[in-house]
């Protein structure tokens, strides 16, 4: 991939783009692109779903002068890579997914997801982001690594509770994308964290062996969110695929 090509950089729930402050250091001069999903540090939208999270997506890309891009998405922000990937391939020069899946949720999931949508109207979202946390970070993190526990909490804490709540219903519709894995023609970087037990190294490599191109890395002794964990590894990997 060229030098000068803009990088994309899709967010997890319930964090938002200040997530991706370790990446944004090694860049260089390439053009990137830090959106905040709506409800994430941007205006909520009404009865939010993930393909209009990937119109806003496109709307910032727009506004940025940015007409192609490699699409790096984390979590949530793999579910909205698949989606705009899907509403406009030409945009998309390469993908970079971590730590997440290409498949719905199930029923129990779909519920999951109702149940915690409603509480966090109810309750604000104080007990999601303490909930959250042993399933967003990996037990090494949790254990040696204070100050990303902190970071994470207080990222998830700042949230918008009728942002998480719609994010929640979004992610609970979205369509199964593993259909159109053989449709990205374009290079897949898959990342997992070792210790990823929300979407673990088995759904990582269903999206690597499901598109044309992919190629899997998995990330020692990280969990969920592998690039605040371990951002020199993950850094590597980026530099790596990008190179």
């Amino acid at each position: 991939m060229d030098s000068t090509t803009p990088l994309v950089f899709l967010h997890a729930f319930p964090l938002n783009a200040a997530m991706w402050e370790p990446q944004r250091g090694i860049l260089g001069d390439r053009p990137v692109l830090t959106p905040d999903f709506p409800g994430f540090g941007s205006r909520s939208l009404d009865a939010p779903d993930l393909e209009r999270f990937a119109h806003t997506v496109l709307d910032h890309m727009d506004a940025a002068g940015i007409a192609r891009a490699v699409i790096v998405g984390l979590s949530m922000g793999g579910y909205v890579a698949f989606r705009l990937h899907a509403l406009r391939p030409d945009r998309v020069v390469a993908m970079v997914l971590a730590d997440t899946k290409a498949g719905s949720d199930d029923e129990a999931g779909r519920t999951k997801r109702t149940d915690q949508a409603a509480r966090v109207r109810e309750e604000g979202v104080g007990w999601l982001a303490e909930a959250l946390l042993p399933a967003l970070l990996g037990e090494t993190t949790r254990e040696s690594r204070p100050e990303v526990v902190e970071k994470v909490k207080e990222m998830a804490e700042g949230a918008d509770p009728e942002g998480v709540a719609r994010a929640l219903e979004a992610m609970r519709e979205r369509p199964d994308s593993t259909p159109g894995l053989e449709r990205i023609q374009v290079p897949v970087l898959v990342l997992v964290g070792e210790e990823d037990t929300l979407t673990p190294e088995a759904e990582a490599r269903k999206i690597a062996e499901g598109v044309p191109d992919g190629r899997l890395v998995v990330i020692p002794k990280a969990g969920h969110l592998s690039n605040l964990e371990r951002p020199e590894a993950f850094n590597e990997a980026l530099m790596a695929f990008l190179g």
